[in-house]
């Protein structure tokens, strides 16, 4: 049995190596990366994940995909269950309680798409007090499965996060949310790349306000999206907007998956609800406001009112000071664990992306050091993060890298590209290249007009906007995009 689980793990981290090939690093992290392996035993894989909505999600777009990378990896895979981690059923009790047996026999009525306990035709008034119950049972289900939101880590506090200058300004107005004074700026906006503390931030303000008495609800958009498309399904849609309109403060956590016309709309009304209402809301996202082009205009207008802060990198006296943060942590486990002041100045110096690789490289040698006994030296450490540094080095794409790739690929010339035909093979290709180029690059969109032959900035947006429409439908095209992204990356 330890050969065959073995054997699983080895056939599952060589999927994940083709998922991630494939989907590129992106869409793999967003979807699969929380995505582990339960078993692999009788041609049937069970993998689990965290929520029900990524359950859901990978289903219904990566199901196949799925199946025929195990079927390269072994011929008897015929069957890939998806569970939710932690997910229990409640027990239903065999034996009918004293008050079910002195209740008088009922005839199952129908109200919607649900079946009620109702009495018979000949006593519609008692048919009818069942049905509200039920339904009213059902809302407040609803409701209490919204206010659970989603788990906050114990490790994100104020006490835990390391001021510098890069975020300096996102603490301070996270802590005066998190005071529960009056409410000076709505909603509060946090934007940076991945790393960088937001999420810490976000769990910090929840946790405090949740300590003082305050409703707090933290979702990350994901569970939005999922709670909200459920409550539609359950007919209980109502009871998710009063609830999620009656807390004191809502935070929503990587807002640039919040996808959905509807699910807009719902989250814009809640929005308008909360800020009329003198509720505080924090949103954290990848990038500001403005740039998040997948969703509506209102709800980029509403998100732009408020206070817009973003969270820089951190410089080298930053990175030092997590470092020495981190290190006087783990000695709280491991008394005896030391690191020279040489190696954590290489560190910061090499490691310079993101808190979250900071952290990821000193457990690395955390590792190193317990399991082989060995004290950590500078050779130590250059070795065990070779791997770590080089991809931390910066990437830098530039336009006329994208404008070469995309001509060559498509059989196109750079001045095609540039010029005001507009042919279906070079269209096509223009819009691509524009949309790699707002993508990859930090150019401004009338930057990138006046390089594609002095166009209009909203050309350039038109271009980028018609291309992320495309993808979400064409799989071909996606994966063109990523093999793209991949050879501009190379």
């Amino acid at each position: 049995m330890q050969v065959q689980e073995a054997s699983g793990s080895e056939h599952w981290n060589r999927v994940k190596k083709r998922l991630r090939a494939e989907l590129g690093d992106d869409v793999f992290s967003s979807w699969f990366a929380r995505v582990d392996l339960e078993e692999h035993n009788d041609g049937t894989v069970r993998l689990s994940v965290p929520t029900r909505f990524l359950k859901q999600w990978i289903q219904s777009h990566y199901n196949d995909r799925l199946m025929g990378l195990w079927q390269r990896e072994c011929d008897n895979v015929h069957r890939i269950e998806l569970t939710v981690r932690g997910a229990m059923r409640p027990r239903q009790s065999d034996s009918p309680s004293p008050s079910s047996l002195a209740t008088p026999k009922r005839i199952p009525a129908q109200v919607g798409d649900r079946r009620l306990d109702g009495y018979a035709d000949n006593n519609p008034v008692a048919a009818a007090q069942a049905a509200t119950a039920a339904l009213g049972r059902g809302e407040t289900e609803a409701a209490r499965d919204v206010l659970q939101g989603a788990a906050l880590d114990p490790k994100y506090t104020f006490e835990t996060f390391v001021e510098g200058d890069s975020n300096s300004l996102a603490l301070a107005a996270a802590r005066q949310v998190a005071s529960g004074g009056a409410v000076t700026f709505n909603p509060l906006y946090l934007h940076a790349s991945v790393g960088l503390g937001k999420t810490h931030l976000m769990q910090a303000v929840a946790a405090k306000a949740r300590a003082s008495g305050r409703k707090v609800l933290y979702l990350t958009a994901e569970h939005f999206m999922y709670r909200f498309v459920s409550a539609l399904k359950a007919q209980s849609a109502l009871a998710f907007k009063d609830t999620l309109r009656s807390i004191d403060l809502l935070l929503i956590d990587d807002m640039q998956f919040l996808h959905g016309k509807q699910v807009q709309q719902e989250f814009c009304h809640t929005l308008n609800a909360l800020i009329d209402g003198a509720r505080q809301v924090i949103v954290a996202a990848d990038r500001a406001p403005s740039e998040l082009d997948t969703l509506d205009d209102r709800v980029r207008s509403r998100l732009s009112g408020g206070l817009v802060v973003g969270i820089q990198e951190p410089d080298f006296s930053l990175r030092r000071n997590i470092l020495t943060a981190r290190v006087a942590a783990a000695k709280r486990t491991y008394p005896n664990f030391e690191v020279p002041e040489s190696v954590l100045d290489y560190i910061a110096k090499h490691v310079a992306s993101s808190g979250r690789d900071l952290e990821g490289a000193l457990n690395r040698l955390v590792a190193h050091n317990q399991l082989t006994n060995q004290p950590i030296t500078q050779e130590m450490a250059e070795l065990t993060l070779r791997d770590l540094i080089r991809s931390s080095e910066p990437r830098r794409v530039k336009i006329e890298d994208i404008q070469r790739v995309v001509s060559k690929h498509y059989n196109v010339t750079k001045a095609d590209l540039l010029s005001a035909r507009r042919t279906r093979t070079i269209v096509r290709p223009r819009q691509i290249a524009m949309y790699l180029a707002k993508v990859m690059t930090p150019r401004s969109l009338p930057e990138i007009g006046r390089r594609f032959g002095n166009r209009d900035h909203t050309t350039v947006l038109h271009a980028v906007r018609k291309i992320e429409e495309l993808a979400k439908g064409d799989y071909a095209l996606a994966q063109e995009l990523e093999l793209l992204k991949r050879m501009l990356d190379a």
